[in-house]
């Protein structure tokens, strides 16, 4: 498993997130996480929202767990904060993000959360509260590094007017067919296609690279938001003749390619993985240091209806 910078610390590129084990058994949820660490992911992303109960699938994961002073020690545990179910909503007060971590560490039966994570932006945010709850959770040990998930360059600009902490992660929907971080570069000023539109708050990747933040890409085998998956399925089957061809040359299945095409990109991503099935973790898990040439990623990309001019 190949790792890669996280703030001033390394992680590997490939995750397992857990927003789906709610109704697994604690057998079950032992027998994914253990798949994962095999495969040498000991990076569990959760949230206080995840579940049908709020920090529901973080009690799960400590409940089946059990985890010792010693294991715990042994795994990276980010959650994330700000989104209100009620509503819904988002809420980055002061009291909020207090309360949600509270309840998180209650949640994961920890002392310390390694990162937090703001889960996707608030239009109300006032950056002061969020530096005043940050401080206070740094300044605690509760919390050891922090980040933001869906967040625009400017949005992260506005955050550190205020917040001293480095963020050091924003995760950010990716896949090979929903890639508009990448494919907008790609046909940045050409005229008459969607492709050329900027929608990510003006290329949230390379501003990402610049600052030394961690990309975490999630839901990296959707085919768009929530809309299902385009490995094995009828819409994409020139994408996935490539990902099978490919498959068959690398000795690895097809979603391992898939896996690859995203850590194959120079900026060092993570993959977050959303699965609970323990046979397309490990399988997920062979992508990570897939050596894709440039012509075999571009390929993919091609086949998956971005243009390249």
């Amino acid at each position: 498993m190949k790792r890669i910078p996280l703030g001033q610390t390394e992680a590997p590129n490939v995750v397992l997130g857990l927003m789906r084990i709610a109704d697994k058994t604690d057998d079950e949820i032992r027998h994914l996480v253990a798949t994962a660490r095999d495969a040498g992911i000991d990076f569990f992303d959760h949230a206080d929202v995840y579940g049908r109960a709020l920090h529901g699938c973080e009690s799960r994961f400590a409940e089946a767990m059990q985890l010792s002073p010693s294991e715990r020690a042994e795994i990276t545990i980010q959650t994330k904060a700000g989104i209100v179910g009620d509503g819904p909503y988002f809420d980055f007060s002061y009291e909020h993000l207090i309360e949600s971590v509270e309840g998180s560490l209650r949640a994961l039966q920890t002392d310390y959360i390694d990162i937090l994570l703001l889960h996707r932006p608030d239009a109300l945010v006032e950056p002061e509260e969020v530096a005043r709850a940050f401080d206070e959770l740094e300044a605690s040990g509760k919390v050891r590094a922090f980040g933001v998930s869906n967040h625009t360059p400017r949005q992260i600009d506005l955050l550190a007017t205020a917040v001293s902490q480095p963020l050091v992660a924003n995760q950010l929907q990716l896949s090979i067919t929903h890639a508009p971080i990448i494919a907008q570069g790609v046909a940045s000023n050409m005229v008459g296609t969607d492709q050329s539109l900027t929608i990510d708050g003006g290329g949230i990747l390379d501003y990402c690279r610049i600052k030394g933040i961690t990309v975490q890409a999630w839901s990296p085998f959707q085919a768009g938001f929530f809309t299902g998956t385009f490995l094995g399925s009828d819409d994409y089957p020139e994408l996935n003749a490539v990902i099978d061809r490919l498959a068959a040359a690398y000795d690895v299945p097809a979603i391992a390619i898939a896996t690859a095409w995203i850590t194959r990109h120079p900026a060092e991503m993570q993959v977050v993985l959303g699965t609970t099935s323990p046979e397309r973790v490990a399988g997920a898990a062979l992508g990570s240091d897939i050596p894709l040439s440039r012509s075999e990623w571009y390929e993919l990309f091609r086949a998956a209806g971005h243009k390249v001019p």
